[in-house]
C-alpha cells in the first residue's frame, strides 16, 4: 500500500484490523495453556511441591518476555512488525511438543523462556500495528478489544486445559490446543498481515506531540506521566504474576478440587478480557488519570479481601472485582502512552513500558517465594493488594 492511499482509523482498517485480533487470541492461547495447570502438573508429573521451584517457570518468562519487550519496541521501524510478529510465531512451535513430552522440569523452563519471547514479539507487534491503523482518535478502543481477545482467549484456555486435564490427564491432550494456535498464528502472519509502517509516516505529518529527548528513561519514570503509567503497569503485573502462580497452591490449600480452581483461575481474565470491550471505549472518552487510579485501587482491594475468602462464590465474587479493576487500567496504559509520544517513538515507548509492566510476573512470582518462605503463602495476597493500593495513590499524586 502506497503512503497517499493510506487512511488512518478502525473503521477504514476494519480487514487487518480484525485479523490482528485473531492473530492476538492465538497469541494469547498460548499463555492460557500454562494458566490453570503448570502447579499441578509440577507436582504429579515431576514430584515438585517447594513454591520456588514451582513459580521458576513465572519468573524466567516474565524477565525473557519484558525484555523481549523492549527489544521489539526499539527494533519495530528498523526492522519492521510484520518481521517480527512471524519470528515470533516461528520461536513458539517446539513450545506445545516440549509441555507434552518434556521428562524433566528445566525442559518446562526452557519452554517459557521460549513463550517470554513469543509473546514478547507477537504481543508487542500486534499492539503496535492496531495503534498504527487506528491513529489518535480510537486507541483506547482499539486497545481494548486487542486485550479483550488476548485476555479472554487466555481465560478461555485456562479453563479448557483444566477441564481436559481433570477428564483425560495432565499430559498430552491439555496441550494439543498449542499445536493449533502454533500454525494458525503463523499462516495468518505470513500470508494475511500487512506491516504498518506507512501508517506511522502519515500520523508523523500531522501530530503535535513533541519528541521525548531519552524514550527510556522518560517511559520508566522521569516524566510524570509516561513514569506514573510505567510503575502502574509494573504493579499490576506484580499481582497478576502472583496470582498466576500462588492462587492454584492458595486454593488447593482450601480445599477446591482441580476443576472448582480452573473456574476461579479463569474468571479473573475472562471478566479482564470481556471487560475490555467497554473499559477501552472509556479510555477514549474519560479522564485516562480517573481510570488508572479507579482500576488500581479495585484490584488493591478485591486483593486483601481475598485473603479472608473461604467460599466458592466468594472467590468467584473476588476474582471478578480484580478481572474488573485490571481491565479499567489495562487499554487505558496503551492509549494513554501512545497519547503522551510522538509517533515515531511510540513502538520504543510502549516497549519500555511493557518491558516494566513484564518485569512484574517476575518480581511479582519473587515476591512470592520470599513471602513463603517466612509466612504462609496465603500472605502474599495482602501484601501484594497493599502494593496495588499505594501504585494507585501515585498516579493520584504524579499525574497530571
Amino acid at each position: 500500500m502506497e503512503e497517499k492511499n493510506v487512511q488512518l482509523g478502525l473503521k477504514e482498517n476494519w480487514k487487518q484490523f480484525t485479523l490482528l485480533l485473531i492473530v492476538n487470541a492465538f497469541v494469547g492461547g498460548m499463555v492460557g495453556l500454562e494458566r490453570s495447570i503448570l502447579p499441578e502438573l509440577a507436582e504429579k508429573e515431576f514430584l515438585i511441591v517447594a513454591t520456588s521451584v514451582v513459580l521458576s517457570f513465572i519468573i524466567v518468562f516474565g524477565f525473557v518476555k519484558a525484555i523481549t519487550n523492549y527489544f521489539t519496541g526499539a527494533l519495530a521501524n528498523k526492522v519492521g512488525r510484520k518481521n517480527l510478529l512471524i519470528l515470533g510465531w516461528g520461536i513458539a512451535i517446539p513450545i506445545p511438543f516440549i509441555l507434552m513430552y518434556a521428562q524433566h522440569w528445566n525442559w518446562i523452563i526452557f519452554a517459557n523462556v521460549l513463550l517470554g519471547l513469543n509473546q514478547g514479539l507477537t504481543w508487542s507487534s500486534t499492539v503496535v500495528m492496531k495503534i498504527d491503523l487506528v491513529g489518535d482518535k480510537q486507541r483506547g478502543l482499539a486497545m481494548g478489544l486487542n486485550e479483550s481477545f488476548g485476555y479472554f482467549s487466555i481465560a478461555l484456555v485456562a479453563f479448557t486445559t483444566g477441564w481436559i486435564a481433570s477428564e483425560y490427564g495432565l499430559r498430552p491432550y491439555p496441550f494439543y490446543q498449542g499445536v493449533g494456535f502454533v500454525i494458525l498464528g503463523l499462516i495468518m502472519s505470513i500470508f494475511f498481515i500487512k506491516d504498518t509502517v506507512h501508517h506511522v509516516h502519515k500520523e508523523t505529518k500531522s501530530t503535535a506531540v513533541k519528541p521525548l529527548k531519552n524514550i527510556f528513561w522518560e517511559t520508566t519514570w522521569k516524566n510524570k506521566n509516561l513514569g506514573s503509567i510505567s510503575q502502574a503497569g509494573f504493579v499490576n503485573n506484580l499481582n497478576d504474576g502472583m496470582i498466576w502462580g500462588a492462587l492454584p497452591i492458595i486454593l488447593v490449600s482450601r480445599g477446591f478440587d482441580l476443576k472448582n480452581s480452573a473456574i476461579i483461575v479463569a474468571i479473573y481474565p475472562a471478566v479482564w478480557g470481556i471487560g475490555q470491550l467497554v473499559t477501552g471505549k472509556m479510555s477514549d472518552l474519560y479522564n485516562k488519570k480517573m481510570l488508572l487510579f479507579l482500576g488500581m485501587a479495585v484490584q488493591g482491594v478485591s486483593l486483601i479481601f481475598m485473603f479472608w475468602a473461604t467460599t466458592f462464590s466468594q472467590f468467584i465474587l473476588l476474582s471478578s472485582l480484580l478481572g474488573a479493576g485490571t481491565a479499567v487500567v489495562y487499554p487505558t496504559f496503551l492509549s494513554a502512552i501512545a497519547s503522551f509520544t510522538n509517533p515515531n517513538q511510540r513502538a520504543e515507548s510502549i516497549g519500555t513500558f511493557r518491558l516494566w509492566r513484564d518485569l512484574g510476573y517476575a518480581f511479582g512470582a519473587l515476591l512470592t517465594i520470599c513471602i513463603a518462605h517466612f509466612f504462609d503463602v496465603d500472605m502474599t495476597i495482602i501484601v501484594i493488594g497493599i502494593l496495588t493500593a499505594f501504585s494507585a495513590i501515585i498516579i493520584k499524586i504524579r499525574m497530571s
